[in-house]
């Protein structure tokens, strides 16, 4: 029965009243003012008069009635009533006041005087009748206020008990995002601040509490709680660090909200909370780089992107779309094309985008393609990038890494492309397995084509990126969602990451910044240790480790390393015009012989032999790259050739 009320009254208080009601409650404050205000300023003087005061309050209240139909206060909804609709209570009295006054002189000049009433329209009840007005006005909206979030925020059995962590502009708007948002997903029951200003100051009530108090102790003492959500401006990877290495030890979810300091109060849903990511993490700030050279380079240009069904492609494709160029997408995995051409159907320059199933190791069918479109910019994504895959089919691995970036930047040369741009990786540093030895051999290769060619070769190199297909998070999370364990290869093993916008922003980049031959590379920050990454990512989900998801060290994959590096050891950098992208310079000598042995590997390939020439094709590569040490692999035997295989 009782549970049948309260659902009554919800159902009451959740409909917004008549704006007639509205105004005629605002109408009943003034005029029961007006009572109480003339009572208590005229008792004193004897000169009461329940006819003039009747009068009076009659006219007065048809003044503030014109008012409110001039200002319309009670077209707002009372339940949401903030500071705004406060301050237009106060104009419209203030408003009322000044022609009440105005009345009263001109009653007193040309009316009163032929009265025996002497205190007609007194002026200082009318000044104490319109701050009572207000009073009254603003009251009952925050009662009315009160009364609703009593029913549908304090006593919401489905709601989410959540902490909040920021006091500044952006925690308070986030505050009221929470509390008053659809659905009452949310219900605030701590606020936390690491700003020793605010901490002690309250937020609707909710004392403002250090960072240093999340704590168990803290959980127990407000009931509980499920999620910690971070509402600041400044959100740099230190301040999130230190903030997730408390909620880490917490059986509770870590999210945040869309860091703006546009944040304006409604224009952030609640729907938008997010999970905080690990890329929120880096131990680094993201490079941002906004060159309005590289809209100028591409505006007008045909534009061919291989490759560009991948996670590095497809977010070329996305970032170059919205440049007014002719963009041609080349991928030879059919699916994933038609997924990222539907995407961008909606794109205003989707009528400039095409879409081919192909293969850069088809020479006759790339010929064909380069006749048809010409492209002037070319980003050259197409790779296989797995390790251990490619350990077990370096045949495979020298056809797409090699030959397929060969007869790409042959095809650039042959139709004087201006610029052609590789992706590449920092596993071609110093390899221990055939991926990163075919990528290093790729670079050779084109920086083989570009010593006497027109066009300008560059290529990229980064680590690894966060979110791609196949990469450690998405496999951890997968493995967290099963209930564990976490399979990680060594203890030590160490890895640089960076974002895929960011790899996207460094790759138009240098398709812009180069003039042929260079290697670019960027400050990636310190490297991150897969050991810590999984326990994190196990506590970002609310977990624990290991009680909740263990984590099993399952050992080294073949050619795989525990460090990776950017620079190999004979490299060093030059500093370009943005502080966090070096040029690498790399070794030259015996470029022109070492285009011999690639000429001889690609044809080696062609012949159609996996299995037989598997052992020739990985040596030839070692003659190709010295400093290609296997690790953990089949091939390590080839590492102490004398002799090289026939």
């Amino acid at each position: 029965m009782e549970r049948e009320k309260n659902n009554s009254l919800k159902s009451i208080l959740r409909k917004d009243g008549p704006r007639w009601l509205v105004l005629s409650i605002d109408l009943f404050s003034v005029w029961i003012s007006f009572i109480f205000s003339y009572i208590l300023v005229l008792k004193y003087r004897g000169a009461i008069s329940i006819s003039l005061m009747l009068l009076e309050s009659a006219v007065v209240t048809c003044i503030y009635l014109a008012v409110f139909l001039g200002f319309k206060p009670y077209q707002s909804i009372v339940r949401r009533t903030g500071l705004r609709d406060l301050k237009l209570i106060g104009n419209c009295v203030a408003v009322a006041f000044a022609l009440t006054i105005f009345l009263s002189y001109i009653w007193e000049f040309i009316v009163a005087d032929d009265l025996e009433e002497k205190y007609y329209f007194s002026q200082t009840q009318l000044l104490f009748h319109g701050l009572m007005t207000g009073m009254a006005l603003a009251s009952t909206r925050l009662f009315y206020k009160t009364v609703y979030h009593s029913f549908f925020w304090n006593n919401r059995q489905n709601a989410i008990p959540v902490i909040l962590f920021g006091a500044g502009n952006m925690g308070h708007n986030t505050y009221n995002l929470l509390q008053l948002g659809s659905r009452n997903r949310y219900k605030v029951v701590a606020i936390l601040d690491d700003n020793p200003v605010r901490i002690g100051r309250y937020i609707q009530g909710i004392r403002i509490r250090s960072l240093k108090e999340l704590d168990m102790e803290l959980l127990e003492r407000i009931g509980g709680a499920q999620e910690l959500v971070i509402a600041i401006d400044n959100s740099t990877p230190e301040r999130l660090k230190n903030i997730t290495a408390r909620a880490e030890l917490l059986p509770i979810k870590i999210k945040i909200i869309p860091n703006s300091a546009a944040l304006l109060e409604g224009s952030v849903a609640t729907q938008q909370i997010r999970a905080l990511k690990v890329s929120d993490l880096l131990g680094r700030k993201p490079i941002e780089l906004d060159n309005p050279n590289i809209k100028e380079a591409l505006t007008g240009k045909v534009v061919l992107v291989t490759g560009g069904a991948g996670s590095i492609g497809a977010e070329l494709v996305r970032q170059i779309g919205l440049i007014s160029c002719t963009l041609v997408v080349l991928d030879q995995a059919e699916s994933a094309l038609y997924d990222i051409q539907q995407e961008l159907r909606n794109s205003p320059c989707f009528s400039d985008f095409t879409f081919i199933v192909g293969d850069v190791r088809d020479k006759d069918f790339m010929e064909v393609v380069f006749q048809q479109y010409r492209p002037q910019f070319i980003f050259h994504a197409a790779a296989y990038k797995h390790v251990p895959l490619m350990e077990a089919n370096p045949y495979e691995a020298v056809r797409t890494n090699v030959f397929g970036s060969y007869n790409m930047a042959l095809l650039a040369d042959k139709y004087d492309a201006e610029k052609f741009v590789m992706v590449s990786t920092d596993k071609a540093v110093n390899p221990t397995n055939v991926m990163g030895a075919t990528k290093r051999v790729a670079e050779i290769a084109v920086s083989a084509v570009n010593q006497f060619s027109s066009t300008a070769f560059i290529v990229t190199r980064f680590g690894n990126v966060l979110g791609s297909n196949g990469s450690v998070i998405p496999l951890f999370e997968k493995q967290i969602d099963k209930g564990g364990p976490i399979t990680i290869t060594h203890p030590d093993i160490t890895r640089f990451f960076m974002t895929i916008p960011e790899a996207c922003q460094l790759v138009q980049e240098a398709g812009v910044m180069g003039n042929g031959g260079e290697i670019y590379v960027f400050d990636m920050g310190e490297s991150v240790k897969i050991m810590d990454l999984a326990k994190q990512m196990i506590r970002l989900k609310g977990l624990r480790y290991p009680e909740d998801v263990d984590i099993k060290v399952v050992g080294l994959r073949p050619g795989e390393k525990i460090f990776e590096e950017l620079l190999a050891n004979d490299e060093n950098t030059e500093k370009t015009h943005h502080e966090k992208i070096m040029i690498a310079k790399v070794n030259t000598l015996d470029v022109g012989e070492k285009r011999k042995k690639i000429d001889e590997l690609c044809h080696l390939v062609q012949r159609g032999k996996p299995e037989k020439d598997k052992l020739q094709i990985v040596a030839l590569m070692k003659a190709i790259v010295p400093e290609f040490r296997s690790q953990n692999s089949i091939f390590e035997s080839l590492d102490h050739l004398k002799e090289p295989l026939n």
